[in-house]
């Protein structure tokens, strides 16, 4: 992918780094990025995104413009300049592979490098992470409402951007759709392409069945005729009459999509059209503002829908449009640390979580440790990145889509079947928790050291 600048940052984190600098706050840190709670309509999320997350450490560097820019503008010292400009990630990285389900505290990333770098790499890293693990928790939702149906990403045209455009189709993919109508998405991740016809090229023509056979003649592989720019069951009683000469030059109808309207309805007489004409082995392929909550009800229908194309519900996640997704120091210079704001308390230390499953290989509860404290079960955090430099080389985008639909066999009954309110049990460990109160033991004991010195007592015991 192309590298974004360095500069595509929030401006806090510079701050920060300027005054760790200037304080020498450089030693070790380790973060640790995780979702709170989650939102009501997702039982569980879907990790997508690492492989970006990844490219973008390995590449961080800053130009020589972007250091003439932030010199020039006067808010930062010498000493911040000089540091940018050698700048190189040299941390740490341990993650959760992309594809795997995951709950609420459960770290999907946790990163160890000097102070400044780790706070540096915080918004960029919330950023390609959030979005794409965001958009597999949606795209998987219709994965699970519509088993065995051709789902195809059709959201680039109202995602939020270019880039979210391209990595939607990258997180549907790895959630289990079948491909995207995105050209560069096939280009630079090797997901399979979907197109049909516009209804514009219809609308271009006096005569329907004329626009169709044109198509049909210049186009012959993969044929999908669009039915609905006008009178949907009269355009698949013509596509029925146009066959015939279609086959006589070798084209077969593939498939015909429906577009708007009643699509239960349509689907069935569309159906009944096709079959009575003697096309049964011609598709039906819908679309047209569709989101799992739709699939779930064509299902329950018996609508003959065999393949859908989702867009802006999915590429935008309309329902849910973030969750809360944050990146929080756990450990400094050897001391755990942890957050103690309300409803935001962060458990301290470098963690672990363990998946435990049940006699059929379901999913039966995580257990969230500390790292190095061995627990029963599957570890779900891994090294991936070195000293700045990955493991392993980049799985295959098939490799990661295989193991999210393991992932998504593997859920328990009801979170696969999407009922709402439906949950999870993850324990925190005694480890954990033991851990914690120590913090807190340890820094109240600071703070009641820093009233009696505020209070004269240090002298008066001197």
């Amino acid at each position: 992918m192309e590298f974004a600048s360095p500069l595509l940052t929030d401006l806090y984190q510079l701050n920060m780094i300027q005054v760790y600098l200037d304080h020498a706050d450089t030693e070790t840190a380790v973060f640790e990025m995780f979702v709170r709670t989650l939102p009501p309509r997702r039982g569980f999320l879907l990790a997508a995104g690492l492989e970006q997350a990844l490219d973008y450490l390995e590449n961080l560097r800053f130009s020589a413009a972007e250091i003439a820019w932030l010199q020039g503008t006067g808010r930062f010292r010498a000493n911040l300049i000089d540091y940018l400009a050698d700048l190189r990630f040299t941390g740490d990285v341990h993650a959760m592979p992309e594809g795997t389900a995951f709950f609420a505290n459960e770290p999907i990333l946790r990163l160890t490098a000097p102070l400044p770098q780790a706070q540096l790499v915080e918004s960029r890293l919330i950023n390609i992470l959030h979005f794409q693990t965001l958009i597999a928790s949606k795209a998987a939702r219709s994965v699970l409402a519509a088993p065995n149906k051709l789902l195809v990403d059709f959201g680039f045209r109202r995602a939020h951007g270019a880039e979210a455009g391209l990595m939607a189709a990258r997180a549907s993919y790895i959630a289990g759709f079948a491909g995207t109508a995105t050209v560069l998405a096939g280009r630079q991740f090797g997901i399979p392409l979907f197109g049909t016809m516009a209804h514009s090229f219809i609308e271009a023509f006096d005569d329907e069945t004329q626009a169709f056979e044109t198509f049909a003649r210049l186009r012959p592989d993969n044929v999908v005729l669009l039915l609905d720019t006008y009178d949907t069951e009269a355009a698949a009683r013509k596509v029925v009459a146009l066959a015939p000469r279609l086959k006589a030059a070798g084209i077969a109808i593939r498939g015909v999509r429906l577009d708007s309207g009643d699509l239960v309805a349509l689907s069935k007489s569309v159906r009944a059209i096709l079959d009575q004409g003697g096309l049964e082995g011609t598709t039906i392929f819908a679309s047209g503002g569709l989101d799992e909550d739709q699939l779930r009800e064509f299902a329950k229908a018996g609508a003959p829908i065999d393949g859908l194309g989702i867009g802006t519900d999915m590429t935008t996640s309309s329902d849910v449009p973030s969750i809360d997704c944050v990146y929080k120091l756990q450990d400094y210079a050897g001391m755990p640390r942890r957050k103690r704001s309300e409803k935001k308390a962060t458990w301290p230390g470098r963690k672990q979580v363990w998946r435990q499953y049940d006699a059929d290989g379901r999913m039966a509860g995580d257990l969230l440790s500390l790292a190095d404290h061995q627990k029963s079960g599957e570890p779900l955090i891994h090294p991936v990145m070195l000293g700045g430099r990955r493991l392993q080389p980049v799985p295959s985008l098939d490799d990661i889509r295989r193991r999210a639909k393991r992932e998504l066999e593997c859920l328990p009954g009801p979170l696969r079947e999407l009922t709402p309110g439906a949950t999870y049990p993850v324990e925190v460990g005694d480890d954990l928790i033991r851990l914690a109160a120590d913090v807190d033991r340890r820094m109240q004991s600071r703070v009641q050291d820093s009233d009696y010195d505020s209070h004269g007592g240090s002298d008066h015991a001197r």
